[in-house]
């Protein structure tokens, strides 16, 4: 049988492969840039038709390494060479168990820990509600308005924004409950989060129905809205008076990205259990569920795994993104980073009264916006062009929040402080030019 013809890659347009795309792609996977990538390296990408863009997106969060750093590229190559599955439930091997390891040893909390390692981030927080619900034999769970937890069924209940995600999907899981997420800018004050949480007890389940509560230590599509530690430490306090879980959801901010590896250890407690995905191995597939040793071994032999859970790909680019973060002091450089970004997006606030807040964590860093400079006027469209904007000028920009009125800037931490002055320069000379 003869196969079709296959297009010259030297014809290749943008708009080409789009009007493909949108033939062979079902209609519900979004895209942000009509903009198909032919190569990459570090913090920088090249289209089909040459033009090179500055990547502050990072792939969502996933490349604090950067685009095919070279280490990562090695490892991958090297286990390439010796088997690429085998399933860990089947035949077991040797890096599984040493990034489970390493990952106990990093994760916050003086106490015995375990691992699981899975595929990608929802599948993570999936796992981390069957282990609680294992441990605590209760149904429950709790997570806050803003969070984002993924795509697959229960992951999209502890969500708490409805389009794009939960849109037509319903019904939803039940013992799902949001309380209000702290935020100062919109009036929610940390008594007032608390007191959601309370309330929750009072009115929908009582607490020692309540297996875990579930948090993102700074929302991710949210809003970069940082938890301020006294609140997580007043959260861990009600945990702990009434036998719930603590759940940390570092799928985001985890591997570095807000200064320290996981973002829990700038909060002043330690989760039960703590989820990771994204940034852990530099753009290959794997995720991570860690927690306390005796909660971890709650579910009995078969219950955890996955046929590609933990791939030995997957673990070999997660170990030297490991090496890599040592040998180059990314997490130092994740702080240098943020001090950089935020100290640019404050010098445009200041010209610009469409920008109303500057924050972050670390190298995870956002603005928002509005109009007039009123916090009652979420300007999405003027995101939405930024971003569009900001494309044609060669910088590869994120959106989110729970308006969608917020840039995010996720660039890998391995780009140069020349390459972010650049990104910076064209960002600026984007948001002087749409307001």
């Amino acid at each position: 049988m003869q196969r079709d013809a296959q297009p010259d890659p030297s014809t290749q347009t943008n708009a080409a492969l789009m009007a493909r795309r949108n033939a062979a792609v079902a209609r519900g996977v979004g895209h942000t840039h009509a903009i198909f990538a032919a190569r990459a390296d570090n913090a920088e990408v090249w289209d089909v038709e040459g033009k090179r863009y500055i990547d502050f997106a990072g792939g969502i969060a996933v490349l604090n390494t950067g685009h095919c750093h070279p280490q990562v590229i090695a490892a991958v190559k090297a286990q390439l060479a010796l088997y690429t599955h085998t399933c860990f439930q089947v035949l077991t091997y040797e890096p599984y168990v040493e990034l489970a390891e390493k990952l106990n040893a990093l994760a916050p909390g003086n106490f015995a820990k375990k691992t699981l390692l899975l595929s990608s981030g929802a599948e993570a927080l999936e796992n981390a509600v069957k282990i609680a619900r294992a441990f605590t034999r209760r149904p429950g769970i709790v997570t806050f308005t803003g969070g984002y937890h993924g795509r697959t069924m229960m992951a999209l209940g502890m969500t708490g924004k409805v389009a794009p995600y939960k849109l037509g999907f319903g019904p939803f899981p039940g013992s799902v409950f949001h309380a209000k997420f702290p935020n100062a800018l919109y009036g929610v004050s940390i008594d007032d989060a608390i007191a959601s949480v309370e309330s929750i007890f009072k009115n929908d389940i009582e607490a020692t129905q309540v297996a875990a509560i579930v948090i993102e230590p700074v929302q991710g599509e949210g809003g970069f809205y940082v938890a301020p530690p006294v609140f997580m430490q007043r959260l861990r306090a009600l945990c702990d008076q009434h036998g719930i879980l603590l759940v940390a959801d570092e799928v985001q901010t985890g591997a570095g990205r807000t200064g320290t590896f996981f973002a829990m250890e700038q909060m002043g407690v330690a989760a039960d259990l703590v989820t990771l995905a994204k940034s852990m191995a530099g753009g290959f597939p794997i995720s991570a569920v860690i927690g306390r040793a005796e909660v971890m071994d709650a579910p009995a032999p078969g219950g955890l795994g996955g046929t590609y859970a933990g791939s030995p790909v997957g673990c070999a680019a997660a170990l030297a993104v490991l090496q890599v973060f040592d040998d180059e002091q990314l997490l130092a450089r994740s702080q240098a980073v943020g001090e950089r970004l935020s100290a640019g997006l404050k010098a445009m606030a200041a010209r610009h009264k469409a920008i109303g807040d500057v924050r972050g964590l670390g190298a995870m860093v956002a603005m928002e916006l509005f109009k007039g400079g009123d916090v009652h006027q979420p300007d999405a469209d003027l995101a939405k062009a930024i971003v569009a904007e900001g494309a044609k000028r060669g910088l590869i920009l994120l959106s989110c929040g729970v308006y969608s009125n917020v840039i995010r800037i996720l660039v890998p931490l391995t780009a140069s402080d020349a390459l972010l002055d650049e990104g910076l320069a064209i960002l600026a000379d984007t948001v002087r030019a749409l307001t």
